[in-house]
């Protein structure tokens, strides 16, 4: 009687690889923390970018946090965002029009447990195209014991530019020791 891996094995066929993710760069922050988190010279050779993030936004911060995003140093009236975010008790909406940031998904602030860090997921699409603006999605969220926040937003970049670089900052403060930032290049089909 044959052994089952043997026979797997055997049939075994390489599929096609149309959609792997590849780390680009990481970036964890030591004692002290850290007023920025940037990721530079992003090479060209991706079709979508991925950041995935465990963070606390800094001191002065409420409950939760809004992280600020900017793409190439441009620090102008380019950017927009949408926001839908819930609480358990509660749901909100929010939109922001030709702000120089983009505000991303809120995290746990300075008024939550200091061991409690928010996630997020973030998709930049099509960051090389010099045909068309940029966007991006976001899930993240956080738990504080019973109290936290979940949120699903978009953000755009009015530029045609093709992205190179990017940059986040805390909405007061720094990111504190322990917050990690994960940058992948996805090849797409």
């Amino acid at each position: 009687m044959p052994i089952l891996g043997v026979i797997a094995s055997s049939n075994y066929q390489r599929a096609t690889d149309t959609g792997a993710m590849f780390p680009l760069g990481m970036v964890q922050v030591g004692s002290g923390g850290s007023s920025t988190v940037s990721f530079t010279s992003i090479p060209a050779t991706y079709k979508h970018l991925q950041l995935r993030l465990i963070a606390r936004g800094g001191s002065g911060s409420s409950g939760s946090s809004y992280m600020n995003l900017t793409f190439n140093s441009v620090g102008s009236s380019v950017y927009a965002a949408h926001q839908l975010f819930g609480d358990g008790s509660s749901a909100q909406a929010n939109a922001f029009a030709s702000q120089s940031v983009i505000y991303v998904n809120r995290i746990a602030g300075a008024g939550t447990n200091s061991s409690t860090f928010g996630t997020v997921v973030m998709d930049i699409l099509d960051y090389t195209s010099t045909s068309k603006n940029k966007t991006i999605r976001t899930l993240g969220g956080y738990d504080d014991n019973g109290s936290g926040r979940i949120s699903l937003s978009s953000g755009l970049y009015q530029q045609t530019t093709a992205i190179s670089s990017l940059t986040l900052t805390p909405e007061a403060g720094s990111f504190p020791q322990y917050s990690q930032f994960a940058l992948y290049g996805i090849k797409g089909a």
